[in-house]
């Protein structure tokens, strides 16, 4: 157990964060998945902007890492590019 009270405020203030993170990726993890499951182009087309947007987001706040970010906005793009209308 922390001995001070700024470590018990830590511990709790990194637990919050914790959990918003883990949410944030798994939400996004499922978006990706129903992502990948379409297979129409005009659904593919209004759906890439908001994957990408959360994307993002996690790799500014580095849930995940930029080059990762990257290489799935890539694979987005060229699944979206390859669906028939």
């Amino acid at each position: 157990m922390a001995n001070h009270k700024s470590a018990v405020k830590r511990i709790r203030n990194s637990e919050v964060k914790k959990q918003r993170n883990r949410y944030q990726h798994k939400t996004a993890r499922t978006a990706m998945k129903k992502f990948f499951e379409i297979t129409k182009k005009k659904e593919a087309e209004k759906e890439l902007p908001q994957l990408i947007s959360m994307i993002d987001k996690l790799a500014k706040n580095n849930i995940i890492h930029e080059n990762k970010a990257a290489n799935l906005k890539s694979n987005f793009v060229k699944h979206s590019g390859g669906l028939k209308k």
